[in-house]
């Protein structure tokens, strides 16, 4: 039962992963409506966030397949159960932050970039699974 918990965890943690990046560039128009930055302003602050999120998850998820998640082959399972999870927090903020203002729909160009990123994401996900599967402290001894 820990095990399923850990994997549920680590799932929510991908599906969080490519949710606030994606969100943020969904949204550049109303952040910069409420917070009275240039839309520069935005797209910058947009594109640090992503480069150190790519970054900083990348190294926190290795590290937690590697020590919560083990070697089994469930982990694998990591590549599909992200899917509920984003759909259930896209599903939540769009219920709690409506878009009631028509100046904040995205470019349909935003939508296409979305696409591509969400077809990309499973084989990230399968990368990381295949690092964090990797042990340094398995090595062939011979006599």
């Amino acid at each position: 039962m820990k095990y399923f918990l850990k994997l549920n965890v680590v799932s929510i943690l991908y599906a969080l992963m490519v949710f606030v990046p994606l969100e943020l560039m969904l949204n550049v128009y109303r952040i910069s409506r409420l917070t009275n930055w240039k839309i520069g302003t935005v797209n910058i602050f947009t594109g640090v966030t992503l480069i150190v999120e790519i970054i900083g998850g990348t190294i926190l998820l290795v590290f937690l397949t590697k020590k919560w998640l083990g070697e089994r082959k469930a982990n694998f399972w990591t590549v599909i159960l992200w899917a509920p999870y984003f759909v259930l927090f896209i599903y939540v903020f769009a219920s709690l932050f409506p878009i009631t203002y028509g100046g904040d729909d995205p470019n349909p160009v935003t939508g296409l970039l979305a696409i591509v990123g969400l077809i990309v994401y499973p084989f990230y996900i399968l990368i990381l699974n295949f690092f964090g599967m990797t042990s340094d402290d398995k090595t062939i001894k011979t006599a």
